[in-house]
């Protein structure tokens, strides 16, 4: 093949367009050509569709993706952990590539803040060279610097791209703020990063955990990935929450309150469901959704510690592939995934995910 082809958003809330690129003829050292096994599509992807964050137009979308080694620039033999890598290799990579050499690479410690921080299906221009810089394509271009892990053959498809960004953005939220043997936790958001959130928290000890959220299908997923409660945001209201959270912590509110669903009203009513002394982690808005009034006083009266978290490392990465592996039994992440959606049914996959109707949208190029 010397062309692949490749879904691109060039309108913000417009069809995505199917589009053919060029194979590269030579690859950089230290880069990979990589056929594209499966893509999922973000709850991000609908940010980024509706323009909720600043990116360069056309794009191939697409950072949660699993491929195969076509071929190896020169130099490249190992993956991030230290395993061999070569042709044939089913493997994942992280999302992001950062500089090293920033204020917040090297100063700061936040290397999910890099000044020149550039995301695979994010960041990049299609329309320049080597153009193929997303997933929903046939082929993927990883540049030199990709963090690549090879996958083991006991670990699907459908379990890495299930459990998606999601889960490793998750980690690193869930790093900032901790969590505590014993605790109750609250979950706003039952769809992918919500999902995750829950099976980490239930792994790390949490006693009590209360997942809002809806609709009633990924509250059934709720359930099985182990919350003890579910509360459907689409019966109820912000009172009537606020009210049966307090009746189940005994009236004083949860240790800890996880906002994964990106909708900003969803922030003034988590902050009223924490305890005072609580704390609040602000992890479902990693695009513009818009602003809400707000009252600072409800964070000084609790005492609260909020927190913000954005993106991951590739340890991240590493530590969620040995997660899915260690905890298929409890956490199928894999059985989250929808019927697979061709290149050419893209919009459809992605209206799929923006009205809820799944929980993980997948495309199989």
């Amino acid at each position: 093949m010397a062309t692949s082809r490749a879904a691109v958003l060039a309108r913000f809330e417009q069809p995505l367009e199917l589009r053919e690129f060029p194979l590269p003829a030579t690859l950089e050292p230290g880069s990979a050509l990589v056929r594209v096994a499966m893509a999922g599509v973000c709850g991000t992807d609908v940010h980024l569709w509706k323009g909720q964050l600043p990116i360069p137009l056309p794009v191939i979308l697409g950072h949660e993706t699993v491929g195969v080694i076509e071929a190896l620039g020169e130099g490249l033999t190992q993956d991030w952990a230290g395993q061999e890598l070569r042709p044939g290799q089913r493997i994942n990579w992280s999302s992001s590539i950062i500089c090293g050499q920033c204020f917040y690479c090297r100063q700061k410690n936040q290397p999910t803040r890099c000044l020149r921080r550039k995301a695979y299906g994010i960041s990049y221009d299609c329309t320049l060279p080597p153009h193929l810089l997303g997933g929903y394509s046939e082929f993927i271009y990883l540049r030199p610097g990709t963090a690549i892990f090879a996958l083991p053959d006991e670990l699907p498809n459908e379990a890495v791209v299930g459990a998606g960004c999601a889960l490793v953005t998750s980690l690193h939220g869930l790093e900032r703020i901790g969590v505590r043997w014993g605790e109750t936790v609250v979950i706003q958001g039952s769809g992918p990063v919500g999902l995750a959130c829950l099976a980490l928290v239930r792994d790390s000890g949490a006693a009590q955990i209360i997942m809002l959220g809806g609709p009633v299908h990924r509250l059934e997923w709720a359930k099985r990935f182990g919350a003890d409660i579910c509360l459907d945001v689409t019966t109820t209201t912000p009172q009537e929450r606020n009210k049966r959270v307090l009746e189940l912590t005994g009236g004083f509110g949860a240790d800890l309150v996880l906002e994964c669903v990106g909708i900003p009203q969803a922030v003034t009513e988590g902050l009223e469901l924490c305890r005072d002394g609580g704390r609040y982690l602000v992890l479902g808005h990693y695009g513009d959704a818009g602003t809400i009034d707000f009252n600072p006083h409800v964070v000084t009266r609790k005492q609260l510690v909020v927190a913000g978290s954005w993106g991951f490392e590739p340890r991240h990465t590493h530590a969620g592939l040995h997660f899915l592996a260690r905890t298929r039994d409890r956490y199928p992440f894999e059985k989250l995934t929808s019927s697979p959606f061709t290149l050419e049914q893209a919009n459809e996959a992605l209206r799929m995910t923006a009205r809820w109707a799944g929980v993980k949208s997948i495309i199989v190029p």
